[in-house]
């Protein structure tokens, strides 16, 4: 049975991009093999995350025609298990604890001669990866704020060659078995102060618990698919298969975003457009074969 899901964070109201990722998950969970199609609100960060968004979240969505099982899974309510996540990796010397601003690894990246980049831009230089354990104890009892990062090396050493199977094409129009880059994205952070837990570790550990077989999301999240595939590994859990589809753009060639303040569906509801014509415009007669 495909199992696939549809992860919004309430930080905005959903424009053309999140109906076609919606839409595109929801006709993968019509395989002829049959499938259901899940909701997961991501509202961990606190601080940006709004109630009205959230029910918009589901305003839209039951506009667009699309139905889900309940209950919804809510990030806010997972912490326990995050922290369950992070105690494994940290019980086998995988965590340490970064006290670098951005402001020091800006600096740190600017005095390397060729610093090594990744998918986001320069990658973190390991300044903190080094410290003493008696060092890094001492700024924690002193109060020093830091965050919680992977050591992606000992980590790739712990598990050995990964792959990862892709179905829907990449941005690179890339299908069957990928190979993993475990340092892609080097030591990424995994917890903050200001955010408990990562977008990865989250992403992962609730995949897992809701059972999810088929990601299905844009291709800007492909090269993220490695570091996840990365704690799959270490923490053991079951690795679904990948879909990555096109991004909708707007006039300019650029990706929809709330930032970017692209038109949202809530507005386009209140212009009389139809979710007919949502779906004939974003080309949503999808055929899928799932094998």
């Amino acid at each position: 049975m495909i199992v696939t899901r549809f992860a919004p964070s309430p930080t905005g109201y959903l424009h053309m991009g999140h109906a076609f990722a919606a839409l595109t998950a929801h006709e993968y969970a019509k395989s002829p093999k049959g499938g259901r199609f899940l909701l997961r609100i991501e509202n961990i960060d606190s601080s940006r995350c709004r109630p009205e968004f959230e029910q918009a979240v589901y305003d839209d969505l039951s506009w667009l025609g699309l139905g889900w099982e309940q209950p919804v899974l809510r990030q806010s309510s997972r912490f326990g298990a995050y922290r369950s996540a992070q105690e494994r990796l940290d019980s086998r010397g995988l965590l340490y604890p970064c006290f670098c601003t951005r402001s020091d690894i800006l600096a740190e990246v600017g005095r390397a001669v060729e610093a090594p980049h990744g998918p986001e831009g320069p990658l973190y230089p390991g300044t903190c990866r080094n410290l003493s354990r008696d060092e890094r104890q001492a700024r924690i009892n002193s109060g020093a704020v830091y965050a919680l990062r992977l050591d992606a090396r000992k980590a790739a050493a712990h598990i050995g060659p990964l792959s990862f199977e892709e179905i829907g094409g990449g941005p690179s129009e890339e299908r069957g078995t990928i190979t993993v880059d475990p340092l892609l994205f080097g030591d990424v952070v995994l917890a903050r102060k200001d955010a408990p837990v990562s977008y990865h570790l989250a992403v992962v550990t609730d995949d897992a618990f809701q059972g999810v077989t088929l990601v299905s999301r844009g291709n800007d999240l492909f090269a993220a698919t490695h570091v996840q595939r990365l704690l799959q590994a270490l923490l053991g859990l079951p690795v679904p298969r990948y879909a990555h589809h096109r991004l909708i753009l707007d006039e300019r060639g650029q990706k929809l975003s709330k930032r970017n303040n692209a038109v949202t569906l809530r507005e386009l509801r209140a212009r009389g457009i139809t979710p007919e014509h949502i779906r004939a415009q974003l080309g949503c007669r999808i055929r899928v074969v799932i094998r």
